[in-house]
Formats: structure tokens, sequence, C-alpha cells
């Protein structure tokens, strides 16, 4: 069995700040890739940003330079931090990761944590 669980989200006002968490549990040998997604009503869920699990970021245009992710791999825990919110992030925030398994190498996906900026 494993888990990922996010938290952190929430309604916060345009300009202001959230940090989401996203901590995976369960029988996991290591993990390899993390990263977070989102995906507002009606759209396609999108990729915010990923980190490798040497540290090795990658962010969306849309949040580069207000978002930013991190990962502390002893508590198997990624996080996002936004700052400068606006309107248009408001979506639902998924976290994903790639963990190896006995065996295998599978993708998990959280169950989504909501945020919300007003104007």
């Amino acid at each position: 069995q494993v888990q990922l669980v996010e938290s952190g989200g929430g309604l916060v006002q345009t300009g202001g700040s959230l940090r989401l968490s996203c901590a995976a549990s369960g029988s996991i040998v290591s993990i390899k890739a993390m990263g977070w997604y989102r995906q507002a009503p009606g759209t396609q869920r999108d990729m915010v940003a990923t980190i490798t699990s040497d540290g090795i970021t990658n962010v969306a245009d849309s949040v580069k330079g207000r978002f930013t992710i991190s990962r502390d791999n002893a508590k198997n825990t990624v996080y996002l931090q936004m700052t400068s919110l606006k309107p248009e992030d408001t979506a639902k925030y998924y976290c994903a990761a790639n963990l190896v398994r006995l065996g295998y190498i599978a993708k998990y996906w959280g169950q989504g944590t909501q945020v919300t900026v007003s104007s």
C-alpha cells in the first residue's frame, strides 16, 4: 500500500502565498522524480513543477519565478512554495511521484488539494 498525502491548500488573496506539502508513505524502496500538477475545471491536468532525486528542477513557464519546488528525501516529502499568487493559479493541485517498489517502478498520484486565489 502506497499513499501520497497532500496538504497546505486553501483560499488566498491575489499576491498571497501558500506552501503545499506532499508526503509519500508505504512500501517504497526509493523515490525518483516527484512533482506537482494542477487542473482547473474543464481543463487538462498540467505540469507545474518537477524535481528529481538529485534536486534537478523543471518549472512551468507560467509559474517560473513565483513557485519553487523542493524535496526532503529523508522525509519522502515534496514541497511547492507558491508566491505572488494570481487568480489564474486557482486549481486543484496534485502531487505525483515515481516510486520504486519491489520489482517495478510506477507513478502514483495524491488525492489533490484545492488552491483558490481570490481577486
